[in-house]
């Protein structure tokens, strides 16, 4: 019998293989699931609540430098109201050329949700002069996954 304390090669048993051989087929279908999901403090688009609003850039919010996945909003006015537009990952973002500025007149298609407190819209679609940028596919799964 060996003591623990002597080194060497391990033996692995056979449930211990099989252990790893399932976790290792059925981790990563897991937590792509869980990134479609969204986590529990990620709103998720519901079609029920789509809409299609005219709206007027207010100010854009990128993220910190070296957090090119975390998404880039808008906040907009429509009329009196101030809204939050939550659009895509940055490194998405300037993949597909698209840029905004304060002033840009845009026509959104998104779902309004709340998170928190705070109302927000989950853009699937945005049309800034004759351009069309689709960032969410007819049931509003991310296209940028």
């Amino acid at each position: 019998m060996r003591d623990s304390s002597e080194s060497g090669p391990r033996i692995w048993s056979r449930r211990s293989i099989c252990l790893a051989v399932l976790f290792a087929f059925l981790l990563p279908p897991v937590l792509v699931s869980a990134q479609k999901a969204g986590t529990a403090g990620t709103p998720k688009y519901d079609l029920q609540t789509e809409t299609k609003i005219k709206v007027t850039v207010e100010d854009v919010k990128m993220p910190p430098k070296g957090s090119e996945k975390q998404p880039v909003h808008l906040l907009v006015k429509i009329g009196a109201d101030t809204l939050d537009v939550y659009l895509c990952p940055k490194a998405f973002l300037d993949d597909m050329g698209m840029d905004f500025a304060k002033g840009d007149e845009l026509s959104i298609t998104g779902s309004k949700v709340k998170q928190a407190d705070a109302d927000l819209v989950l853009a699937r679609e945005v049309v800034k002069g004759n351009n069309t940028f689709v960032l969410r596919d007819g049931k509003g799964n991310p296209v940028w996954i």
